[in-house]
């Protein structure tokens, strides 16, 4: 993959700024930026990540993201060592910006 020509408006720290601009094909471009190719079992992340945001209007951080997906996934899923296999050192803003999904508010 190259870099795309145009990504939708992202704030300094690059989460988009309009949810609305979020596509499957903007989160694997997102992913490549960050080195992380998407597989199945990041897409499910992505689907909780995304689904905790719809109901509490705002995005997980790490330690409420170990608990949705512990919850949504299971134990083995569920767990910090996983998620950050999958997106690296800070599971809830990498998922964040690539899930399309603001800054979660606790993590520095």
């Amino acid at each position: 993959m190259s870099t795309p020509d145009a990504l939708p408006p992202l704030d300094p720290d690059g989460y988009l700024l309009e949810l609305a601009d979020w596509n499957a094909d903007l989160a694997r471009t997102l992913a490549w930026m960050e080195s992380i190719e998407l597989g199945p079992e990041h897409w499910e992340v992505i689907e909780v990540m995304r689904d905790f945001h719809a109901r509490y209007e705002l995005s997980p951080d790490n330690r409420a993201l170990v608990k949705a997906v512990r919850l949504a996934l299971g134990r083995d899923k569920g767990r910090s060592i996983h998620l950050m296999r999958l997106f690296g050192g800070s599971p809830a803003k990498t998922g964040a910006r690539i899930a399309g999904l603001p800054r979660p508010t606790n993590c520095l």
